[in-house]
């Protein structure tokens, strides 16, 4: 019997990933269609007058999930990538003044934690307990696993443990149950944007998210993180996946309740036994011919606003990372998503990667800057005027916490709006993770890596079981990979 024809719809991390798993078990002839003129998807790169620039996510978080990827696939991960662990993890710069770093010398953070008021110390080490136990749960029975599986033995003795006081109520109401401090609230009200959600709309399960990068660190990759893309790009090419970039997928066929090929917006058709799709998942109806697709806006995760500035001097004052707190949080997303505006006072995101990699600026001298405000996916608001009157708010919240005039120094600027997003990367609205995670049934019943009802066709990726962020996505491919392999068997 011939080896089975593989299409992966989607280059994207996720597409990457279950391509290099499935090249290295010998599991067939792959073919990996990226639509875009480069792999990579939302992970991706701009690179201009010398200066180069990450546009999608900016840090990882557990390391051991790529290690574990190359592992796969007979390679050391140090061999290919340079991963350097941030200290500290971020500067967060308050409305009224206050500014601290957030180190991974815990020692050190708890005594900055104990100007912020009696007992915050220990109110962080209580959310940072109820995170661990939290992953010590998630890690066996959901991170890891189909989300259609039965669960066996070790599942149900691993939800014996499941902290049922702390983590299935609302996120930011455990949150303001132990944090006193309008420091320390604020603080960990912020991670659920990194799925794209509200703190006061998601399940308290998300707090594994703060615990996560304080217990295995926020890494960057010399370099940027795209390397990741073009490192394993080249691991494919060596396994004979074949990489076509600007062939985008419109169908996927069926004959008989199976798939049976894609056919290419160039009229090509590629005959396939298996097809993965790294597609956002509400695009999977649009594919198999069945609608239109899509997300109703209610259902949307956040989008973003991306100013990328190349500045020609240094700002020796920045932080890799710095996070500018708006005045009024709850208002904050009570626009992101009652009002679906671009809030009045956004907090702002600051990614100075230049700061700890000068390979990244021309001749080693001047900044990359990567600027960030949350947005509702709403594609349709973006013209000329909203774009500048957004990027006055913008720049007024990094001015009142203190962040440089650059005057005429930008010598570079590039801009990233949810329209933008959601043409490039056919993201509904420009939603960076597919839905948002509110509720228990978007937070952990997501699309599952297996299609129901059409042999033969899977899905990967942040927008799928078991969700989104860097890791998230490679643990997403194991599962699909070894799906694959298994209905194969």
């Amino acid at each position: 019997m011939s080896a089975p024809r593989i299409v992966v719809v989607g280059g994207g991390l996720g597409g990457l990933a279950v391509s290099l798993r499935l090249a290295a078990a010998g599991a067939g002839k792959i073919t990996l269609c990226e639509r875009g003129e480069r792999p990579g998807g939302k992970l991706n790169l701009l690179e201009r007058e010398g200066f180069r620039f990450d546009t999608g996510p900016s840090l990882i978080t557990l390391p051991e999930v790529f290690v574990e990827l190359f592992a796969a696939a007979g390679e050391e991960l140090p061999k290919h990538l340079a991963l350097r662990r941030l200290d500290p993890h971020a500067e967060y710069v308050y409305p009224h003044g206050t500014r601290f770093a957030v180190s991974p010398n815990l020692p050190a953070w708890l005594a900055t934690l104990a100007q912020l008021g009696k007992g915050e110390p220990e109110a962080y080490l209580e959310l940072l307990a109820l995170g661990a136990r939290i992953y010590g749960v998630s890690q066996p029975s959901f991170l890891t696993r189909p989300v259609t599986a039965p669960p066996d033995r070790a599942v149900l003795r691993s939800l014996r443990r499941f902290p049922l006081r702390g983590a299935w109520g609302n996120y930011a109401a455990t949150v303001e149950s132990i944090a006193k401090s309008p420091e320390l609230r604020q603080l960990y009200l912020r991670y659920p944007t990194y799925v794209g959600s509200s703190p006061w709309a998601c399940p308290a399960t998300l707090l594994v998210i703060p615990y996560l990068e304080f217990a295995f660190g926020a890494w960057a990759v010399e370099g940027g993180l795209y390397r990741i893309a073009e490192v394993l790009s080249g691991l494919l090419a060596a396994r004979g996946v074949e990489l076509r970039t600007g062939a985008e997928v419109t169908r996927i066929e069926r004959a008989g309740g199976r798939v049976s090929g894609v056919q290419l917006a160039s009229g090509e058709r590629l005959p396939a036994e298996i097809v993965v799709t790294n597609a956002d998942a509400a695009e999977l109806p649009r594919l198999l011919g069945e609608g239109d697709g899509g997300l109703a806006p209610a259902e949307r995760s956040l989008s973003g606003l991306v100013f990328l500035l190349g500045v020609k001097r240094d700002l020796p004052e920045l932080a890799h990372h710095t996070v500018y707190f708006s005045a009024d949080y709850r208002r904050e997303f009570d626009d992101l998503f009652v009002r679906r505006d671009f809030p009045d006072d956004p907090t702002v995101y600051v990614n100075a990667a230049s700061r700890t990699d000068r390979s990244v600026v021309p001749g080693g001298i001047g900044e990359t800057l990567f600027v960030m405000a949350n947005s509702p996916a709403e594609p349709g608001c973006w013209g000329d005027r909203e774009i500048e009157s957004a990027r006055e708010r913008v720049f007024a919240r990094l001015a009142a916490g203190g962040f440089p005039d650059l005057g005429t120094d930008v010598v570079v600027e590039d801009v990233w709006t949810p329209a933008r997003l959601a043409a490039a990367y056919r993201a509904p609205g420009g939603a960076i993770y597919g839905t948002h995670s509110h509720g228990w049934r978007r937070a952990f019943l997501r699309p599952a890596n297996r299609v129901r009802g059409v042999r033969g066709l899977y899905r990967v990726g942040g927008s799928a079981h078991p969700g989104g962020g860097t890791p998230t996505v490679l643990l997403s491919a194991r599962i699909t990979a070894g799906l694959v392999l298994e209905d194969l068997r």
